[in-house]
């Protein structure tokens, strides 16, 4: 594509529902062409898309998640990380009993417009944990000579976070 070629793709977001290099007019925007970009997302059959958590300093993979309409559009309104739990059936604002708070620096969405890439700060603990498991990262487990190890550090017993 040329320079000033548009993509057919949606562009990336910032938390404020905006797409990034482009400010909120003053006076915000109306409902309707600010939700709108909740529409280009491709939901699956339940209404959900699959969400990446990725560390904004480090760039690590902390988590992986599901949003529905509500989440991701709650995730943008307060620049914090708002999932959905399967299990519950419900919204998950993430930290809400561990003190775990992800603060979301960016929205992005992949090229097919169904996959999710939070860009975050992991904030509760000197170095973030994001898993349930007390870990930094939920993705702590590595495949070596037919078998999976943990190869990241517990940083805080789960029993202590979730009381």
């Amino acid at each position: 594509m040329g320079k000033h070629a548009t993509s057919p793709h949606a562009p990336a977001r910032r938390c404020d529902g905006s797409a990034e290099g482009h400010a909120v007019p003053p006076g915000g925007l109306s409902h309707n062409v600010a939700m709108k970009w909740l529409d280009e997302v491709k939901w699956d059959a339940a209404g959900l898309v699959p969400v990446i958590a990725q560390e904004h300093g480090s760039k690590d993979v902390l988590m992986f998640a599901w949003m529905n309409r509500e989440a991701l559009a709650k995730t943008a309104e307060l620049g914090r990380a708002v999932y959905y739990s399967r299990s519950r059936g419900k919204l998950w604002f993430k930290g809400e009993e561990s003190g775990h708070v992800q603060t979301v620096h960016s929205i992005r969405l992949d090229c097919d417009n169904d996959v999710v890439l939070l860009e975050v700060t992991q904030q509760g603990h000197e170095l973030g944990i994001a898993c349930h498991t007390g870990r930094h990262s939920c993705f702590f487990q590595k495949y070596e000579s037919g078998r999976w190890h943990a190869v990241e550090p517990v940083l805080k017993d789960p029993e202590s976070i979730y009381k």
